[in-house]
């Protein structure tokens, strides 16, 4: 046995062998000038580019049509077409019909396909058009100007919008409903606008985000307008619909949906209650808190809520008892499940999760510069987030089974 006969072993056999490259190289200076688009590798890649084009147009006149109506070949046009590293000028073959469109670089496209989604890649990563530009020319060695930028980014302006109106699941078990809070500009002013984003859980366990939606009018009838849309692209039925003190969000859903159980956010309630005592007594408040929510029932709970009233902190802090018999009715409906399902829709921390990592893609922004451009970056950060979503939550198989006895014949999974 030698060594470097099982090394070579090992190496992956070539395609190309000496003889063709000793050829390519035969008459030219040796150095790195040959790995450039001026080199070998330039002309290398022009050439079957070429060969492939002048391929597909023999398959585009062998056609029977074609032949019948009498169309050949009618010389070439040239075409500067951009490359992963770099520009390349390429004849590209006519048909006397001009009928040919080839695949490998269609009419009117300046750049090869893969080009357009390392620029889209960049700019869902929350890279400006300047970050851009520098990165493609200092990776790629390729300059590109902000007007190519914008039109390759642009142009997933339509992927979003079909994304907001595609088709939806039948039933979702839960869905969770939250806002976040981007700057954009609007009318000549810098505005805190909410963006608001739905994830949906379907009676199997897997997650989608169901669609985002920027807050032009207040309460009801933003919130009656997403229900309504919702309804429209095939969601017929939502057992739980996990908020936040949305306003208006109650009566919206229940006007569409009206089986739908809504229920407050238990968590957003604690801290929005920590809000009125010093950071000293946050723990202890949380602690007189917990009877609340807690409680095996409604009843319980009241009763846990009253004698916390009647207590040192609710007396010291009145407007805490209050903000929970605000939301009261919201708060009930979270004894009537098991604790399997309990641990599920304690918190919105699902899309809190989902909110945290937008965060990070828009942090760079100053703000932006219209509506349309915070729906197009924030889709692009929502598209490779939920591709990272394979699995159900842990949790779900035990609250499933609950659910399916507490919703009977509206818990529907699919075959």
């Amino acid at each position: 046995y030698r060594p470097e006969e099982g090394d070579m072993a090992r190496r992956t056999k070539p395609t190309i062998d000496d003889e063709l490259i000793d050829k390519l190289l035969e008459g030219r200076e040796h150095g790195a000038g040959l790995l450039g688009n001026d080199g070998l590798i330039g002309e290398l890649k022009k050439r079957l580019a070429e060969r492939m084009l002048a391929a597909e147009l023999d398959v585009h006149l062998e056609d029977e049509e074609q032949k019948a109506a009498g169309n050949h070949r009618n010389g070439y046009s040239s075409k500067t077409v951009t490359m992963a590293e770099d520009r390349v000028v390429l004849d590209i073959p006519r048909d006397r019909h001009g009928q040919f469109d080839p695949a490998l670089i269609p009419k009117y496209a300046r750049r090869f396909p893969g080009f357009d989604e390392k620029i889209i890649a960049l700019y869902a990563r929350g890279m400006s058009t300047r970050d851009i530009q520098a990165h493609i020319d200092e990776i790629y060695g390729v300059r590109i100007s902000a007007n190519l930028v914008s039109a390759v980014t642009e142009a997933v302006m339509d992927e979003a919008t079909a994304w907001q109106n595609r088709p939806l699941e039948a039933t979702y078990a839960i869905v969770y409903f939250d806002a976040l809070r981007v700057k954009i500009r609007d009318e000549g002013l810098v505005r805190n606008k909410a963006v608001y984003l739905a994830i949906g859980v379907t009676c199997e366990g897997t997650k989608e985000i169901l669609g985002l939606w920027i807050e032009q009018t207040e309460g009801a009838k933003f919130w009656m307008r997403v229900m309504t849309e919702l309804k429209s692209r095939g969601t017929s039925d939502i057992l739980i619909a996990v908020v936040d003190g949305l306003k208006g969000f109650p009566e919206a859903i229940t006007a569409v949906f009206p089986d739908t159980v809504v229920q407050t956010c238990i968590v957003h309630l604690i801290r929005y209650s920590m809000q009125f005592a010093s950071w000293k007594e946050r723990k202890a408040i949380a602690k007189a808190l917990r009877p609340v929510y807690a409680a095996a029932s409604a009843e319980a709970a009241a009763t846990a809520l009253e004698e916390f009233a009647q207590g040192p902190w609710g007396q010291k802090y009145p407007p805490i008892v209050a903000s929970w018999r605000r939301k009261w009715e919201q708060v009930v409906p979270f004894f009537a499940f098991s604790p399997e399902v309990r641990k599920i829709i304690y918190t919105t921390n699902a899309i809190e999760s989902l909110h945290s990592q937008v965060r990070k893609t828009i942090r760079n922004k100053g703000h932006f510069p219209s509506d349309e451009a915070a729906i197009k970056l924030i889709y692009l950060s929502l598209r490779q987030i939920q591709a990272k979503w394979k699995r159900p939550p842990r949790e779900w198989h035990a609250a499933k089974a609950q659910l399916a006895i507490q919703f009977a014949e509206r818990f529907t999974l699919s075959d």
